[in-house]
């Protein structure tokens, strides 16, 4: 359905995946297509860590968010991000959601309960349990549940590589029957 003549728009907030480890992930998607499972796969251009889902907003709200951001960013440095180790949510016995994390003490935990501290005086919810995490798949069906989990067992310990974070982007998201596209509403870049 589109949105009311777009006074609307879903939204999140996101960190972009570096170009150079896409190949990396593609191989680790690779690994789960030689199961026999149903897996709907993020293709590489929708990638990216979320630090925060609005949902639908009114149009009005993006500088409000905007401002939010610009003044949790200005305590924060370019950083890094250790891309390793692949895993399922909710659990290896009911898998809905295929994933890539990070290395543990990363400045994303910090950076992303920061800008909830913000965001709820917008009215947003509290993040429950954030955990910084890549999509890479969508398990559509129960069928084979046992090879899918052997993967992730077998790439638990993966190591993708590193990636800087310089930048933190305000995406706008449409949903399409062929999956949704993205378009940057603001770039923010980091000190």
């Amino acid at each position: 359905m589109k949105n009311i003549e777009e006074k609307t728009i879903r939204s999140f907030l996101a960190i972009e995946l570096d170009e150079e480890l896409v190949p990396k992930i593609l191989d680790v998607q690779k690994e789960f297509k030689k199961t026999n499972t149903n897996i709907k796969y993020v293709p590489s251009q929708n990638m990216h860590f979320t630090l925060k889902f609005f949902g639908n907003i009114d149009l009005d709200m993006v500088e409000d968010i905007s401002s939010a951001v610009e003044k949790v960013i200005k305590n924060y440095s370019t950083f890094e991000l250790n891309i390793k180790k692949c895993g399922c949510f909710p659990n290896k016995k009911v898998i809905n959601v295929l994933w890539l994390g990070l290395e543990e003490g990363s400045p994303i935990k910090g950076l992303q309960k920061d800008l909830d501290k913000e965001f709820r005086k917008l009215g947003f919810k509290k993040e429950k349990n954030f955990i910084s995490h890549l999509t890479i798949g969508r398990v559509k069906s129960p069928k084979n549940k046992k090879e899918i989990r052997e993967t992730i067992e077998k790439l638990e310990e993966i190591e993708i590589g590193q990636r800087t974070v310089s930048r933190i982007c305000l995406k706008k998201s449409t949903l399409t029957p062929q999956g949704p596209i993205y378009e940057d509403i603001k770039v923010f870049e980091l000190n």
